[in-house]
């Protein structure tokens, strides 16, 4: 794509059998775009009467030659869809125009529910159209004269005994992730989008919280430039290990890795030894950049050997001299020149392997996870357009570079779309981070529930007042947390949802768009208890978690993604990548469904769900209430796990991991139990037993740690067993 005239995907296979098209959303100059696409059949518009659309439309509405038709949702729908079927007869084609609605960027759908529910019950065959507005949805550093106009892409078509929101919701959703795929940005390479990035905002500044030390992005590049040439002459491997906090040191052996055309894998110091000899054996490192002080800091770490670290401190001073004489270079070369002079054209790029994180390691030994330049790009993308954040903006980078979320929102995208960053190395110490955004009047805040609740016990209000986002994720976003963080701090946290193997973000809510007048639909963006709508981008399908069959979409399933932020496959296990990609489909592991507005709801991990006497049973359910009933959702730190222990008779029973104290655990569990089930709760999902234990565990990124819950439950299983026999 590389013409500012509309682009057309699909629409070759265009039924010759006339039938209803419903786009997406259709500006007037799309709808123009459309109409000659369409000329040689006989086409009628559909509009919903009292409907707000731009004169433009109007006008073109009342033209001599232009059929149109309008409906009312006050009318009976089957009636409606009547006498609408005679004007698809003989191959013509009826298209509806949505009016006029305030959407965020890159939202695919902009008819509201109640309406989409009108049409579809038409009973019409249908067929979505995605069109989207590449100019709207791009990088910082594509030029917006080299971008289509538009991108219509053509859904498949619904007959009209299937066709249902649900169905439509998918097939528009499909049809979107096809647009946003082609994209040209997306074949291009990290190392040059930061390149681009640090020259075009060269005067904007990281900010070190540690020390209160800032660097301009310009001077970074120049740091990294030389940084990178060191790393090629220290060693021949591919990879790169780094393990550093986030802050400056952190960002410029990230960028310098990648500038010596190497891939930065930064590891978990956090994780067990087991799991980091684990990682660093699958990544095959040999050399390691960290910090002297950092080696003191984290002494249980099974540090390498000191000839194989790559001490940031020490290289520095020995570099000072060539880091200015790059610092005028790096302004004065034009930035084609600098990457040819660089090597960056001989680098990866498109499906290369980017930047190899692992997981968590929260069920298992850790799984590599190399993430492509695709996936990189596609997902600053993604998010970056759906945040839309002021140009002046600053983000408050205090997540580990080894967490995915992290590593994309507070490396990459700071960078390439041009925003302050100010970090610091812990998540945990929320007074200091709160002094520092208020000091840096930053605009956004990314936590876990378990850090919002530091910030609720420790920080005065008025010190986040300069927020405009706080966005949660990697466990459950409790309402009642959500809506006291409202009430101390006038903003309401939006949960997002992500994984490591989607680079990471696929889902957020975030504050309604603006309407232009009162009068407007609003498309909302935003609702408690769901991880909120889909990125641009991204599709969605649910199969049955016991028969593997698809289901429809508000239905709840095991969520299948696809888009271009899905990763390729694990590193060296094929065997786990062909369980979980399949036909270009990402297998999640979470269970979910979709609601009418396209919100997807978290339901649970498959890993979290106890299969008793043939029926499914969600643990992460089964703690939302039993944290409700013992008034623990205010809790800084988790007090209750849910876990499946084995049982003869039906498979598995439920047990509870309890750091709540108690003197009668036996009496605790038939009390809990009672007021479980009166509020509503099966008497099968109930827990069977107590399992006392000191604290929960979890890991560094908030996450439940299942390994070592399992266990705990597991050892105090078999110590059971053990006295019964």
């Amino acid at each position: 794509m590389a013409s500012s005239s509309p682009f057309f995907i699909g629409f070759e296979d265009l039924p010759d059998d006339g039938c209803l098209l419903i786009p997406g959303r259709l500006p007037h100059p799309e709808l123009l775009a459309l109409s000659s696409r369409l000329k040689t059949r006989p086409v009628t518009w559909l509009i919903e009467e009292g409907a707000m659309v731009e004169p433009a439309t109007q006008e073109y509405l009342a033209g001599e030659d232009v059929l149109a038709a309008t409906f009312s949702r006050d009318d009976d729908p089957a009636a409606v869809g009547g006498a609408l079927r005679q004007k698809i007869e003989n191959n013509a084609l009826l298209i509806f125009i949505p009016g006029d609605a305030a959407a965020r960027p890159g939202t695919a759908c902009h008819i509201p529910p109640d309406q989409l529910a009108f049409l579809c019950a038409l009973s019409l065959p249908t067929i979505p159209i995605a069109v989207s507005r590449p100019n709207e949805l791009r990088l910082a550093s594509e030029s917006p004269s080299a971008l289509p106009s538009s991108v219509f892409v053509l859904g498949d078509a619904i007959s009209s005994n299937d066709i249902s929101v649900p169905l439509y919701q998918e097939n528009l959703l499909r049809a979107a992730e096809t647009s946003f795929s082609s994209r040209r940005f997306l074949e291009g390479s990290l190392a040059e989008n930061l390149l681009i990035g640090l020259k075009k905002h060269g005067h904007i500044s990281i900010h070190d919280g540690t020390d209160d030390s800032s660097l301009p992005y310009g001077k970074l590049l120049a740091a990294a430039i030389v940084l990178s040439k060191e790393i090629k002459k220290a060693t021949s491997k591919k990879r790169v290990g780094i393990i550093l906090p986030p802050g400056k040191g952190g960002m410029l052996a990230n960028i310098a890795v990648l500038f010596a055309n190497k891939i930065p894998v930064n590891l978990n110091f956090t994780a067990s030894q087991e799991a980091v000899e684990s990682a660093i054996r699958q990544a095959d490192l040999d050399k390691f950049i960290t910090a002297d002080p950092f080696v003191r800091k984290v002494p249980t770490f099974p540090w390498p050997p000191t000839r194989d670290l790559l001490l940031i401190e020490r290289i520095l001073p020995a570099i000072k001299g060539s880091i200015a004489k790059w610092f005028i270079l790096s302004k004065l070369i034009p930035t084609p020149l600098l990457s040819m002079i660089l090597g960056l054209k001989k680098g990866g790029r498109g499906d290369d392997e980017a930047i190899l994180l692992f997981t968590s390691g929260s069920s298992g030994e850790p799984k590599g996870v190399p993430l492509s330049h695709r996936n990189v790009l596609g997902n600053v993308c993604q998010f970056g357009t759906r945040l839309s954040l002021p140009s002046d903006a600053g983000i408050l980078g205090a997540l580990p570079l080894f967490h995915s979320f992290g590593c994309t929102v507070t490396l990459w995208f700071p960078i390439i779309e041009g925003a302050k960053l100010v970090t610091y190395p812990s998540p945990l110490e929320t007074k200091r981070l709160a002094e520092l955004i208020h000091e840096h009047q930053l605009n956004l805040l990314l936590a876990t529930p378990t850090f919002l609740r530091g910030y609720m016990r420790r920080v005065d209000p008025e010190l986040l007042a300069s927020l405009d986002f706080v966005v949660t994720g990697a466990e459950k976003l409790p309402s009642n947390l959500a809506r006291a963080f409202e009430k101390k701090f006038g903003k309401l946290p939006f949960e997002g949802y992500g994984l490591t193997e989607t680079s990471p973000a696929t889902n957020v809510n975030l504050p309604e768009a603006s309407p232009p007048t009162p009068e407007t639909p609003v498309i909302a963006s935003s609702k408690l208890g769901s991880v909120g709508p889909f990125l641009p981008g991204i599709a969605v399908k649910l199969t049955d978690p016991s028969t593997d069959e698809q289901l429809p979409v508000n239905e709840s399933g095991i969520i299948w993604l696809r888009g271009a932020n899905v990763f390729p496959g694990y590193l060296n296990r094929e065997d786990l990548t062909n369980e979980v990609i399949i036909d270009g489909w990402f297998k999640t592991g979470d269970v979910g469904r979709l609601d009418e507005n396209g919100f997807l709801y978290i339901e649970g991990r498959m890993s979290r769900f106890s299969k008793i006497a043939g029926e499914m049973v969600p643990h992460e359910a089964v703690e939302g209430h039993l944290n409700k009933i013992l008034g623990l959702d205010g809790e800084e730190e988790r007090k209750i796990a849910v876990v499946g222990l084995p049982d003869e008779q039906k498979g598995e029973v439920i047990g509870l991991l309890s750091a709540v104290p108690t003197e009668t655990p036996e009496q605790d569990i038939v009390d809990w139990r009672h007021k479980l089930m009166e509020e509503g709760i099966p008497s099968l999902w109930c827990p069977k037993s107590i399992i006392p234990v000191d604290e929960i565990p979890v890991l560094a990124s908030g996450k439940l740690d299942l390994k070592a819950c399992d266990q705990l439950a597991r050892a105090s299983h078999d110590r059971d067993s053990d006295a019964g026999a």
